[in-house]
């Protein structure tokens, strides 16, 4: 019989190695056996049920939100997309975010909601990172965030720009690092930078290196530990990926909730969402991305798709019309909030569509 360490059962089944080990000591995984001091697991075994969830049922109403802000983050929204969460009857019992950003509507569902299986990816590997290690690392990391507070926050304004300036510089030199042994170094760097930085931006410029500016807030809280603690706990059976969206295919099928949140296409010329991520997403991507909805909705799952409303800059612009033209498209109000220009920034429309 062969077999895997628990780092590399957690790795398989998307779970965290320390809910592996609990896993084998409560002896849910048939064969497994402690060698010294470590777990070894026959590379056969599946991935337990969750005895912890129960299918569409309420949640234990611990209420958890995003650990950090993200450019076209959905919490002003979610009012209306909750409308169409279909977990109420009983036949969907999964959840899929594969452009999760900083997660408004997953902490939503997942403070809302115990399902069997959750699947979020992005294609942000350091935003990803800091998930993975805020659900695996969650003491270190709460650790570095505490003192990094504690030494950021007593510091007067040009203290605070070197200081910044010193983290910033960190992080890119991190950035370019492939050491699994500094990626708690590098979540913290990312969660304090965002919590300093202006506007909460994640932006690079064309190395990818991190560029944005420090931000003008008095006491800003970089270390909220009640909710990554609470974060941490409702990540522990989620799957966590860094790759393209369309990953998710083999994870979606009947029993799904979809969301997916793509990078805004741009109202006009020079105000692309897309600037802040080293990757673009064009129209050609949008359509791509279109064709992959109808070929999930051809598997029976439920679909929300997020995107800005053209018709915002011009009337005629059937775009998003077209390329789900087999879809319901809503029109809702939201507000601009992430904009370099004050007067930019208000309320305007933005798509919802879906396949029910």
């Amino acid at each position: 019989m062969d077999f895997m360490s628990a780092r590399e059962a957690a790795n398989k089944w998307g779970i965290s190695q320390r809910r592996v080990a609990l896993l084998c000591s409560e002896q849910r995984i048939e064969n497994a056996m402690m060698i010294g001091n470590m777990w070894i697991i026959p590379t056969a075994a599946e991935k337990p049920v969750d005895a912890r969830s129960t299918r569409y049922t309420r949640s234990d109403g611990k209420n958890v939100k995003p650990f950090v802000k993200w450019a076209g983050g959905k919490g002003q929204l979610l009012s209306e997309i909750e409308k169409y969460y279909p977990f109420g009857d009983g036949n969907i019992t999964k959840y899929a975010e594969p452009f999760v950003g900083g997660g408004a509507v997953l902490f939503d569902i997942l403070s809302k909601y115990d399902l069997e299986a959750v699947y979020i990816s992005d294609i942000n590997e350091d935003l990803i990172n800091a998930y993975k290690v805020i659900r695996d690392e969650i003491e270190e990391i709460v650790d570095m965030l505490q003192a990094m507070q504690d030494e950021f926050l007593p510091l007067n304004d040009e203290e605070r720009r070197k200081y910044y300036i010193a983290k910033r510089d960190y992080f890119n030199t991190l950035k370019v690092c492939d050491d699994e042994g500094i990626n708690i170094a590098k979540a913290a760097l990312m969660i304090f930078l965002n919590k300093t930085c202006f506007n909460g931006l994640f932006r690079v410029n064309r190395k990818g290196a991190f560029n944005v500016p420090m931000g003008a807030y008095k006491n800003p809280m970089i270390c909220d530990e009640a909710n990554l603690r609470a974060v941490s706990e409702k990540l522990q059976n989620v799957t966590i990926v860094c790759g393209d969206y369309r990953d998710s295919a083999d994870f979606i099928d009947e029993h799904t909730f979809v969301y997916f949140d793509p990078p805004y296409r741009p109202l006009t010329a020079t105000s692309s969402f897309t600037a802040y991520t080293e990757n673009l997403f064009n129209d050609e991507e949008q359509i791509e991305l279109a064709r992959f909805v109808d070929a999930m909705d051809k598997k029976g799952a439920k679909i929300v798709v997020s995107n800005s409303d053209p018709k915002n800059a011009n009337e005629d612009d059937e775009f998003f019309d077209e390329i789900y033209a087999s879809h319901t498209i809503r029109r809702v109000e939201a507000s601009r909030m992430i904009n370099s220009n004050s007067s930019a920034r208000g309320k305007i429309k933005e798509l919802l569509i879906t396949n029910f």
